[in-house]
Order: C-alpha cells, then sequence, then structure tokens
C-alpha cells in the first residue's frame, strides 16, 4: 500500500512538473509571436497554458516537498504571468462592459459561421429568425447550411449577393443602397444601409486559420486597406476571423482599423458536436468578432446556443451617438 502511495504521488509530482515546465515553454514562446507570424500562432493556445500554469502550481502546491515544490510552483507562476500579459488587458476590457437594456432604434447584428456541415440547418434558421435582428452576417452558407441560406434570402428583404457564391452573406431589413465584395485572397462582402442618421456600411470577412503563418497577416493588411475605402465613424465590421484577441496579429489589426471591438473575451469556438468523433462542452476561444466606428456604441453583447454549427452565434446590438 504504501509503494501504491509513493508511486501515486511521484505520478502527481512528475505530472505537475511537466505541466509547469511545457507551460513555462509554450507561454514564453508565445510572447515572440510579437515579432513572428510562426509564434503568434502559439498565442492562440494561451488559455491552455494558462490551465497548465494553474494546475502546475496546484499540483507542486499540494503534493510536492521543498525544494521540488518551490520549481514546480515556480514554473507554474512563470506560464500564468505570461499569459496575463497576452490576456489580462483584453479580460478587464470585457469586465468593464457594462450592458444596457435595448431601445427602439438599436441595431441588432448576428454575426454567425453556421458552418457548412450544419448538422441541424433547420434548428439554426428557426434561431434566427426568431432573433428578429436588423442585420446577419452569415459565413459558411453552402452545403449543409444551404437551407438557412435560402431561408434568410426568403426573410429578409436586401441581400449583400443574390448569386450562390458568396462569402460571406450580409442580410438586411433595413434598404440597402449599395453592396460589393472585397479583393481576391480575403473572402469578404459589404453592404451599404440606410438609416434615418444617415446610411453606414456593414463589412464581412472569413480569415484562413493561422497557419502556415503569414496568410492570416496578408488578410488583416487586406481589410485594413478595404475598410479605409469607407467612413470609418460609421463602419461595422463583423467576421469569422480565427483569430484570438490576446494574439499579436489581431491586437495589431485593432490599432490599424481604428475602430472599437466590442466582442471582448467571448468564447465562440468550439462548439457542439464539431468533429464526427467529438463534442466540444464549451468554447473556449473568442475568434468571432465585431467593430464598430466612434458613431456607435455596444449596448449588449451576448452569446447565442448551440445551434448545429461548429461556432457559436454572437450577438451584438448597437446604439447610434446622436449628432
Amino acid at each position: 500500500m504504501r509503494l501504491i502511495t509513493q508511486l501515486l504521488s511521484l505520478l502527481v509530482r512528475g505530472t505537475g512538473l511537466m505541466l509547469g515546465l511545457c507551460g513555462a515553454i509554450l507561454a514564453l514562446t508565445s510572447l515572440g509571436g510579437a515579432v513572428s507570424p510562426r509564434l503568434d500562432a502559439l498565442t492562440h493556445a494561451a488559455p491552455l497554458w494558462l490551465a497548465m500554469g494553474v494546475g502546475a502550481v496546484l499540483l507542486g502546491g499540494l503534493f510536492a516537498r521543498e525544494a521540488e515544490r518551490w520549481v514546480i510552483v515556480a514554473l507554474g507562476i512563470v506560464t500564468i504571468s505570461a499569459c496575463g500579459v497576452m490576456m489580462l488587458p483584453e479580460l478587464r476590457t470585457a469586465w468593464r462592459f457594462k450592458p444596457e437594456a435595448a431601445a427602439p432604434g438599436d441595431l441588432k447584428v448576428i454575426q454567425f459561421n453556421v458552418w457548412h456541415e450544419n448538422y441541424a440547418p433547420d434548428q439554426s434558421l428557426k434561431w434566427l429568425l426568431a432573433q428578429n435582428a436588423d442585420v446577419i452576417v452569415m459565413e459558411e452558407g453552402g452545403g449543409a447550411a444551404w437551407a438557412v441560406n435560402k431561408g434568410l434570402r426568403a426573410a429578409y428583404p436586401f441581400a449583400s449577393c443574390k448569386s450562390g457564391r458568396c462569402e460571406p452573406w450580409i442580410f438586411s431589413r433595413r434598404k440597402v443602397s449599395a453592396s460589393g465584395s472585397l479583393q481576391k485572397g480575403l473572402p469578404g462582402a459589404w453592404a451599404t444601409i440606410e438609416d434615418p442618421a444617415g446610411p453606414f456600411t456593414i463589412l464581412g470577412v472569413h480569415y484562413v486559420w493561422p497557419v502556415p503563418a503569414g496568410r492570416q497577416q496578408a488578410q488583416s493588411a487586406m481589410l485594413v486597406k478595404a475598410a479605409s475605402d469607407f467612413d470609418s465613424r460609421s463602419l461595422i465590421i463583423t467576421g469569422d476571423f480565427n483569430s484570438t484577441p490576446w494574439s499579436f496579429t489581431l491586437k495589431r489589426q485593432d490599432k490599424a482599423l481604428g475602430l472599437n471591438r466590442w466582442t471582448r473575451a467571448l468564447p465562440s469556438w468550439p462548439s457542439g458536436q464539431f468533429s464526427r468523433v467529438a463534442a466540444a462542452p464549451a468554447p473556449f476561444l473568442p475568434i468571432d468578432h465585431v467593430y464598430a466606428g466612434s458613431d456607435w456604441r455596444a449596448i449588449k453583447v451576448e452569446r447565442g446556443p448551440v445551434i448545429g454549427s461548429d461556432h457559436r452565434p454572437v450577438i451584438v446590438t448597437l446604439r447610434r451617438s446622436p449628432k
């Protein structure tokens, strides 16, 4: 019995050491994303590195002794500190947000990657229609999600694209006076929408994954250039950016766009039965975002339910500032 206890203790302490060592190496390497797009790909997993650091502190503090305890706990603290550098600014901004009650005239926007392998398209469409949103920006509306696309085109009087070859789609209850697509290499669409306070443009995009490095950074540069063609004060940008807010790529994009990103630390992926063999208990990566210019302020930022996609929808209600 004593031998079993000793072996279990060794296993737990060894696990704590590995968590601390691997977490510290990965978290510190992630900070190199400030100068390297390849290393920046590691920043997206910062919540995992953080969990490793917390695990090291707990296991080391509870089960290790003397110098071994201090080594394991120190590695855990280094990991947590490095993750804090990446994540704390985002979390601090999220904590400061104070929602308000919606009022007539507010603009309700839904950002949703409906997923071309959607396993419950009828449920997705039913939920989207029940929201009575003013604008829906939808990615991956083909394949199994085509029924959702078709249903929204029937329910919404205006869309950024009338053909079946669009990415993303923008659906609006308010009149669209002009629309178009973005340059080759950046799946994106824009629509200028009429409003009593003056027209505004909403722009939707769908980025590639952060690996291999370089492509996402190039798309970000394209978006910044495309956004400069519109009035930044009234501009709204939404999309599946496949990029977390603690990545240096998204931080640079935030600064370059000069807009307010209202989706703060709001995990949207993975969701539901995101593969044939795995289901996500809860999303942990915030990769769906909504930006708005200085004419707007968000009064509500919410995450929708599991409705057949590997993403959760994001709902942002915006209020236009009086001129």
